[in-house]
């Protein structure tokens, strides 16, 4: 066919029978088949679509009229709304997966309203924009057959409440399991890592050890599953108690490395205030329309770009300062900014199948310009990064980019070289500087003032002889 020429499958929508995403002329669009068409009518026709969209609950979508990549198998084409950045469970923080958790339980109790359910839960299915949890696979649900079990609740336990009761009852961490199980957490594992006071928590003992025991005990018995009757009832009971057990996970954001680094900094507010206006002096001279702030702890300097009505991603490795920067963005409802959880010495990587479901960081790059303030001291100094690797990996990333260089005598280095040899005789400002330059025209370079510290714009080289 003619579009052939045109048409690129999204290598992470392959899984699914009932349709797949794929590109048209640099568009995003998405094929539903013949096989989906009764849902897909229900969905539009119950009114359940508009009230999903009315209540921000689901990506808008319109149907589009262009030549489908499958036209033997296809019934209709969408053309979803654009996801600004999309970004996974392991990369958020506790609230985060949790307002996740209880938007997919909402879809699910309004389903069952007009009829119909959610075929599957992943939480993979769930991305953030404007500082809200919403759900962006169309195809998710199908129509509810009366007294038949909820179909995704395994999925549910192991995307949603065993990463949860995992982070909260063993250790905050562990939700990086999900960066190794794609399809959740399995429930075995979980209630083995548990800890035995919480098999005296009603709610996690049904849907997490029990549950495990049940999945065991039928473990290759095709028709255990069929045989069990649930009425509508029933289910509702079981989303209702679902709730219950999410709402009673609690994590408290303190003793962590970084959480409180900005009541204990050693900036005084004379080169604070200096420094935050040298970055909105640089953001207001390149007028990036993105920004990533790496190393944001509580998002301080990344709210200086969001102000700006900038989409802003805001990482940091530490969880106490991405849980605190996320429930900020809920509390003053900010729809510009995205805090989200990364090791920079170990970033998301691509995985799953073919190494192609989910992208790498650098695959959802590059952004128009990189926030990099008090970082490279902990990057080159704490994990042994040579300068010229950071400024190599850095222009990957980026077109132009806002640097702070902290020199070996300030307090916050000392701190760092206080336990271990200072083996970095190449770490100083020149050093800094010439690294950079193979990469990077230096626009600006600006002392803060109070402090011993320096701030940089710089450009990406576009070509080099």
């Amino acid at each position: 066919m003619a579009g052939e020429q045109h048409y690129e499958q999204e290598l992470s929508s392959f899984r699914d029978r009932s349709g797949f995403l794929f590109y048209w002329n640099g568009s995003l669009y998405r094929q539903i088949n013949y096989s989906y068409k009764d849902d897909y009518d229900q969905l539009m026709n119950s009114g359940l679509y508009d009230t999903l969209i009315e209540s921000e609950l689901l990506i808008p979508h319109g149907e589009s009229k262009i030549e489908p990549p499958l036209p033997e198998i296809s019934y209709k084409v969408i053309q979803p709304e654009l996801i600004p950045f999309i970004s996974y469970p392991y990369e958020w923080c506790f609230s985060q997966l949790k307002d996740a958790a209880f938007t997919t339980l909402k879809i699910q109790k309004k389903a069952l309203q007009f009829g119909m359910s959610l075929k599957d839960c992943s939480a993979y299915n769930i991305q953030f924009i404007k500082g809200r949890p919403i759900l962006i696979d169309t195809l998710s649900f199908e129509k509810h057959r009366e007294g038949k079990p909820w179909k995704a609740y395994r999925q549910f336990c192991q995307h949603f409440l065993s990463p949860l009761a995992l982070m909260n009852y063993t250790d905050i961490r562990l939700n990086q399991l999900l960066r190794i199980y794609i399809d959740g957490i399995p429930l075995n594992m979980a209630s083995r890592l548990l800890p035995l006071r919480t098999r005296f928590l009603f709610t996690i003992l049904v849907h997490i050890h029990l549950h495990a025991k049940s999945q065991e005990h039928f473990a290759g018995r095709s028709t255990s599953t069929s045989r069990r009757k649930m009425s509508h009832t029933s289910i509702l009971g079981l989303i209702d108690n679902l709730e219950a057990a999410v709402k009673k996970l609690k994590w408290n954001p303190q003793g962590t490395e970084w959480n409180d680094y900005y009541e204990k900094q050693t900036y005084s507010q004379e080169a604070l205030n200096e420094k935050t206006r040298l970055v909105s002096e640089y953001l207001d001279r390149i007028q990036p329309n993105t920004v990533w702030d790496l190393g944001s702890n509580v998002g301080l300097f990344s709210r200086t770009a969001s102000a700006r009505g900038v989409q802003t991603i805001s990482f940091d490795v530490d969880p106490a300062c991405v849980e605190r920067n996320y429930r900020e963005v809920v509390n003053k409802r900010e729809t510009h900014l995205l805090p989200l959880l990364i090791d920079l010495t170990n970033p998301s990587s691509a995985m799953g199948w073919q190494h192609s479901e989910r992208k790498s960081l650098m695959e959802r790059g590059p952004v128009d310009t990189l926030l990099a303030l008090a970082l490279i001291h902990h990057l080159a100094i704490s994990n042994n990064l040579p300068l010229k690797n950071l400024a190599a990996f850095f222009v990957e990333m980026c077109t132009s980019l806002i640097i702070e260089f902290i020199p070996k005598d300030d307090s916050q280095v000392q701190r760092l070289l206080s336990s271990r040899e200072d083996v970095f005789p190449d770490y100083t400002q020149s050093d800094f500087e010439e690294s950079f330059k193979k990469y990077f025209t230096i626009l600006s370079i600006d002392k803060i003032r109070d402090s011993q510290r320096t701030l940089y714009l710089m450009e990406k080289v576009t070509s080099r002889s």
